[in-house]
C-alpha cells in the first residue's frame, strides 16, 4: 500500500545516489505512523537491486531493478539486508522493551563480512529509539568508523531523546505530518466507501499521520458517532452506552480512537443545534464548554482515556429529551 508523505525523503536519498554521495547513515525522524518502517524498506530494496549510484540515472525508488535480488527480498533472504528491532521475549507472545547489545554485537560481526551479493549491505534499526544504553554506544562506534558500502536506515519516533552524537553521525530526513487537503483527497481515494464526514473527522483525528489514519478507519467512525448519537438521544439510562465508550477508548492503545471521539464531538453537537428548538441551543453550548475543559484536564494530568470517553458520554446523556432522562 502506498503511504504518502516520503516525496522529499525519496527525492533526497535518490540525489545522494545519483551523485555517487550517498552518506552512510540516515536518521528517518518523524511521528509513528508516518510510515519511515515502510520507507526504510523501499530503501533497501532499491540500493539491492541496482548498482552503486554517480551515473545519473533518473529512475526512481521503486523501480524493479535485478529480478533475481528482488526476488529474494520479497521472501525476506535477501542476505545484505539486515533488521535490528525488538525481539519476542522467550516462551512468549511479548516483545522484550529494548533491541540488546548482543543483537548489535551479532550484527557488528556480520559487517566483517565480505560482501555475499551485490553492491550494499544495509541495516535498518526500527526503531533507533528502543536501543538499550550499551547498545546504543556498540553502534555509535560503528556510526564512527562504518565499513565500506554499508547504509544504516535509522527509524526514530523521538530523535531529540537519542545521543547528540549519533545524531552528528547522520544525515536526517524529517518525515512531516501531512497537509490537510493532500490527506483527504488520499483517503478519498484509498477508501471511495467512506462518506465525507467520515473522511472529515479521520483526517481531523490523524494530525496528519497517514498510519494513524488507517488505524482510524478500521475503528468504524460511523458505528462510533451512532453510539454518540444514542447516548445524546436515550440519556442511556443504564449507563451501558456510556461504559461501552469509555472501554473502547481507554488506555494507551485506543488514543487514537480517544481522539477520533472528540474530534466526532463538535459535528455531533452542531448537529443536534440545527435539529433542535432555539431554547435548546444554551444547553448544548454549555455541554460542549464541559467537554473542552474535560479534555484540557486530561492533558494536563496526561490522558485518563477511561475518564474522559465516559465524560463525554455524560455530557452527551443531558442532552437527551426530558421524556427519556431518569428521574432524579
Amino acid at each position: 500500500m502506498a503511504m504518502i508523505g516520503h516525496q522529499d525523503a525519496e527525492a533526497a536519498f535518490l540525489e545522494g545516489w545519483q551523485g555517487g554521495r550517498l552518506h552512510h547513515a540516515w536518521l528517518l525522524a518523524g511521528p509513528l505512523g508516518m510510515g519511515k518502517g515502510a520507507f526504510a524498506a523501499r530503501v533497501a530494496r532499491f540500493l539491492v537491486t541496482h548498482g552503486s549510484g554517480g551515473d545519473g540515472q533518473a529512475i526512481g525508488l521503486d523501480d524493479p531493478g535485478d529480478s533475481a535480488a528482488g526476488r529474494l527480498v520479497e521472501a525476506g533472504n535477501h542476505p545484505e539486508i539486515l533488521h535490528l528491532t525488538r525481539q519476542l521475549k522467550d516462551k512468549s507472545k511479548d516483545l522484550a522493551r529494548n533491541i540488546t547489545i548482543d543483537q548489535v554485537r551479532t550484527m557488528i560481526r556480520r559487517l566483517h563480512l565480505s560482501l555475499s551479493l551485490g553492491d550494499w549491505r544495509v541495516i535498518i534499526v526500527d526503531a533507533i529509539d528502543d536501543l538499550e544504553t550499551d547498545a546504543a554506544n556498540a553502534l555509535l562506534k560503528t556510526l564512527e568508523e562504518p565499513p565500506a558500502k554499508t547504509l544504516f536506515l535509522l527509524v526514530s519516533h523521538s530523535p531529540g531523546r537519542l545521543l547528540p552524537t549519533i545524531r552528528s553521525r547522520c544525515r536526517t530526513l524529517r518525515f512531516q505530518p501531512v497537509e490537510r487537503d493532500v490527506m483527504t483527497a488520499w483517503l478519498h481515494d484509498l477508501r471511495p466507501m467512506l462518506d465525507v464526514a467520515e473522511v472529515r473527522a479521520i483526517v481531523a483525528a490523524s494530525g496528519g499521520v497517514p498510519g494513524k489514519a488507517l488505524a482510524l478507519i478500521d475503528s468504524d467512525v460511523a458505528a462510533m458517532e451512532k453510539k454518540l448519537l444514542a447516548i445524546a438521544a436515550t440519556g442511556d439510562p443504564e449507563n451501558r452506552l456510556r461504559e461501552a465508550l469509555a472501554r473502547e477508548v481507554g488506555g494507551t492503545s485506543n488514543r487514537p480512537r480517544l481522539e477520533l471521539v472528540i474530534d466526532i464531538v463538535p459535528g455531533l453537537l452542531a448537529r443536534l443545534a440545527r435539529e433542535r428548538t432555539v431554547a435548546e441551543i444554551a444547553p448544548i453550548l454549555a455541554q460542549w464548554d464541559r467537554i473542552q475543559r474535560t479534555v484540557r484536564d486530561a492533558i494536563r494530568g496526561s490522558y485518563d482515556g477511561t475518564m474522559v470517553g465516559f465524560e463525554i458520554g455524560n455530557c452527551l446523556a443531558e442532552l437527551a429529551p426530558r421524556s427519556t432522562q431518569p428521574a432524579r
